[in-house]
């Protein structure tokens, strides 16, 4: 624009570019941990050679693990910085595909290994320092590598670099996997780029193992704590090399000098310790990352969390596990025609949010997360869900989806913590349910039939008392309780129940003869309030009571008469008085008329 127009766009420029610089620096300073992996795979990150290139003042490259092979994946050679050698031993990544499948995408095989054997032998005789540079994602696992003794290999080096007497300095410049990385990443001295990672297994295959799935990968990334920071925060890590904004591959030759600078210094640090010291120093590095301390006594019958209980977790479980026993208990009560239980509303929403997530998990680890996350999306964006209706495409994609999901979860020994809290759930909705019907139809029931019932209930608890007292019954009251039982009968059967058979009630009766004795105290007592309230003045407050409910006054207005009216009385009243007075009526103590279920009181 600028040379057709001949106007200046400096400023314009200028500003993009600080908005860029900027947006980049925001990017790159809150990266997540698959973010890192990403970065540390980039086809352009500078690999092993064009470090070591840059770094060295002269570079002789060695060859051979002395066995008739040479392993491409492993470089191995002597470098001078500043006028003093160094054995140089890394991985060796390709640029593009063809140089990849040449290197063999920097696995190496037991040859690589070997030879990087011999190089760190042929440095500890000479007393060349070693530094190590770690960029792969793991040993290769073919079945080649494992009958040439790819572990064996491995162990070896482990081995053989805890007891080199020379200072070895590791670098890890794009990603370390596992013991690929490890067997040269023994070191008196481990530095990360700041974008690089080192794991015991690639998240992609940490996800597949956990959740079946790699889609979940980047949740891997995250609980595996891969990236430098955390791994300094671990102490496996012993520093941060800083690469440029944007990554290593904006500026090899900077982040180059960026190694140089710290290896350089960790090397003099390292010259320093005799050779006793030295070996003491590794040694104890890795020793101290499984919470070992040398000279102090370890318990044979300690057994170690790798991670602590979180308290809020723990306690969400308990509740649950509570709510699922108590369920149980429900199931088994059910069975034996125990009374339908109540079960509270929270211990259901508990259980659903348990079965909620591992719904989610199981959906994750099936592999079928996916495709839930679209059907969802288009489920929400489909126009025919706000009338709860569906295209028969979606409702058919809907059915394929849940008929795989059941196919899956009923594979025998698979998910059985759902399985089990699923049928719980189920068990507890439907005593829910029956709880809904059985008040509502008890509403129902009450609306339709109080008034008619009322009569007839009133006969039968007449008769009910009478019998309790030890009356009996003539035939004509007899006749009207069976007329009423029959009524009722039709009643209910009015509204589809039908009357299976009839419980009997357990009543108490009472001792021979204490009737008459709670009717005289009654009759003393009686006596004794009515002088009580003409002493205190009160009859005009009972007149009042009795004019305020005749004329339906409002019930806090004669609750509070109510009270005047206790209050006065019990003012004045003398209580071992009227005691002495009960006692010489009835000739019994009040005690025992009292346990007897005396109601003048």
């Amino acid at each position: 624009m600028a040379e057709q127009t001949g106007l200046d766009f400096s400023d314009q420029i200028n500003l993009l570019e600080s908005k860029y610089q900027q947006a980049l620096k925001d990017l790159y300073t809150h990266l997540t941990p698959i973010q890192c992996l990403n970065i540390a795979r980039h086809p352009n990150r500078p690999t092993f050679l064009d470090h070591v290139l840059n770094i060295t003042d002269k570079w002789v490259e060695l060859h051979g693990d002395r066995a008739g092979y040479d392993d491409p994946a492993i470089v191995t050679g002597i470098g001078s910085m500043d006028g003093k050698s160094y054995m140089f031993i890394g991985h060796q990544k390709g640029r593009n595909t063809k140089e990849n499948i040449q290197r063999n995408f920097g696995m190496p095989t037991p040859h690589g290994y070997r030879k990087a054997l011999r190089m760190m032998k042929y440095a500890d005789h000479h007393g060349f320092p070693i530094i190590t540079f770690i960029d792969t994602p793991g040993a290769y696992a073919d079945l080649k590598s494992e009958e040439l003794g790819q572990g064996e290999a491995i162990a070896y080096n482990l081995r053989t670099m805890f007891g080199l007497k020379v200072p070895i300095v590791t670098v890890v410049i794009g990603e370390g996997g596992s013991g690929g990385a490890l067997a040269i990443g023994c070191a008196n001295k481990i530095f990360m780029l700041q974008n690089s990672v080192f794991y015991v297994a690639s998240p992609e295959a940490c996800a597949a193992i956990l959740w079946k799935s790699s889609s979940a990968a980047p949740l891997a990334a995250e609980q595996l704590r891969i990236t430098a920071t955390e791994l300094c925060k671990l102490k496996i890590a012993d520093g941060i090399i800083l690469e440029p904004l944007g990554g290593a591959h904006t500026d090899p030759s900077w982040t180059s000098q960026q190694i140089k600078l710290t290896v350089t210094k960790a090397m003099e640090e390292l010259g320093e310790m005799d050779i006793d010291g030295l070996l003491s120093q590794r040694h104890l590095k890795f020793r101290a990352l499984g919470g070992f301390v040398e000279g102090e006594p370890v318990d044979p019958e300690k057994r170690c969390n790798m991670k602590k209980k979180e308290a809020d977790l723990a306690q969400v479980t308990t509740d649950i596990e509570a709510g699922i026993d108590s369920l149980m208990k429900v199931a088994r009560e059910a069975k034996g025609k125990s009374p339908a239980p109540v079960i509270s509303d929270e211990v259901i929403e508990n259980l659903m949010q348990e079965v909620d997530k591992e719904m989610t998990n199981a959906f994750i680890s099936m592999g079928l997360q996916e495709k839930l996350e679209a059907l969802k999306m288009e489920l929400s964006e489909s126009p025919g869900t706000a009338d709860q209706t569906l295209s028969p495409i979606l409702k058919e994609r809907v059915d394929r989806l849940m008929q795989e999901f059941k196919h899956n979860l009923s594979q025998p020994g698979s998910y059985i913590g759902l399985k089990q809290k699923l049928e719980m759930l189920s068990e507890a909705s439907r005593w829910k349910e029956k709880r809904m019907k059985g008040e509502k139809l008890k509403k129902d029931i009450n609306e339709k039939l109080q008034d008619q019932v009322k009569g007839k209930m009133e006969i039968l608890k007449k008769a009910c008392g009478k019998v309790a007292k030890g009356e009996k019954l003539d035939a004509n009251q007899i006749e009207e309780v069976e007329k009423a039982k029959e009524e009722l009968k039709e009643l209910l059967k009015s509204v589809n129940l039908e009357v299976v058979g009839l419980g009997k009630k357990i009543v108490r009766t009472a001792p021979p003869g204490i009737e008459e004795i709670l009717i005289k105290a009654d009759d003393v007592i009686k006596k004794e309030i009515e002088v009580l309230i003409d002493k205190a003045g009160l009859r005009g407050k009972i007149d009042e009571l009795k004019a305020e409910i005749a004329s339906g006054a409002s019930k806090e207005k004669m609750e509070h008469l109510l009270k005047e009216i206790r209050e006065g009385i019990t003012a004045i009243m003398d209580a071992t008085d009227l005691k002495k007075k009960v006692e010489s009526t009835v000739g019994l103590p009040v005690q025992k008329t009292v346990g007897a279920g005396s109601s003048s009181g």
